[in-house]
């Protein structure tokens, strides 16, 4: 059963707000139960007790999950301004803030010669869905709790 310092293998698909499959995995990833750092607090709870093959299909909200959406995170320029290797959809663009931490943004339109990156989540302001299936449940070596994450954990 899931309990605390277990090492829990699962899978799981995750869908956006639309109900569109945003991400998917059949290759089992593992955390370490009641450690607080691989799993929204409330998947872990509702894995909490269940055993292998159980599913879970969880709701969360923006709160929950990734977030709102920040409007100072997208920012429009023109697109003369910015070096040609990123005028396209998608393109990432690593940049520094005040405090030197390094931020992503992300392309996301271009549109009557601007052109917008976001550093947002891609959900963030979604209400999400996972839909989760326990694969394999073990007992987490002392190693493992004192890192509080498995051995071969697949972040």
């Amino acid at each position: 059963m899931v309990t605390k310092d277990k090492v829990v293998s699962l899978t799981y698909t995750l869908r956006d707000s639309r109900g569109e499959i945003f991400e998917h995995t059949d290759v089992p990833i593992s955390y370490l139960h009641g450690s607080g750092e691989a799993l929204f607090e409330k998947i872990e709870t509702a894995l909490e007790g269940l055993g292998v093959g159980d599913s879970v299909d969880v709701e969360l909200s923006p709160a929950e999950g990734f977030g709102d959406h920040d409007p100072a995170l997208t920012f429009t320029d023109d697109i003369a301004n910015v070096p040609p290797e990123y005028r396209r959809l998608g393109a990432e663009v690593e940049a520094e803030n005040e405090s030197g931490e390094t931020i992503r943004f992300v392309v996301t339109a271009i549109t009557d010669g601007k052109l917008t990156v976001d550093a947002n989540h891609p959900l963030a302001g979604q209400t999400v869905r996972f839909a989760v299936t326990i694969q394999a449940i073990r007992d987490a070596t002392p190693e493992e709790r004192r890192m509080g994450r498995p051995a071969q954990a697949l972040h």
